[in-house]
């Protein structure tokens, strides 16, 4: 959109754009699932080319990328990170200290 800095172009940008933009993405998506999609399809196109006599055709989900749908933490857990955490930040401000 021609403006590197987003919260600038977030303060541009008027409630009308946004409902634009919203509406353009429904009608042309676009983005990082778009650009996967695009790259499964000629993927796609290109194993089923190259694949052997009998063998079974390929499909465009065979090669979209699976990723892992993450259990959600426990309180337990995101208590033991942000003390892990907390316990990095405070070695590091006092190296910082001397």
């Amino acid at each position: 959109m021609g403006q590197p800095n987003v919260d600038a172009m977030l303060d541009g940008l008027t409630q009308e754009q946004l409902f634009e933009w919203m509406a353009y993405g429904q009608v042309e998506p676009f983005g990082e699932e778009r650009a996967d999609l695009r790259s499964a399809i000629i993927a796609c196109v290109f194993a089923n080319a190259h694949r052997g006599k009998g063998q079974k055709a390929f499909k465009v989900s065979d090669f979209m990328p699976k990723f892992d749908k993450k259990k959600p933490q426990t309180w337990q857990q995101m208590k033991q990170t942000f003390k892990a955490f907390a316990a990095a930040h405070n070695a590091h401000e006092a190296r910082k200290r001397g």
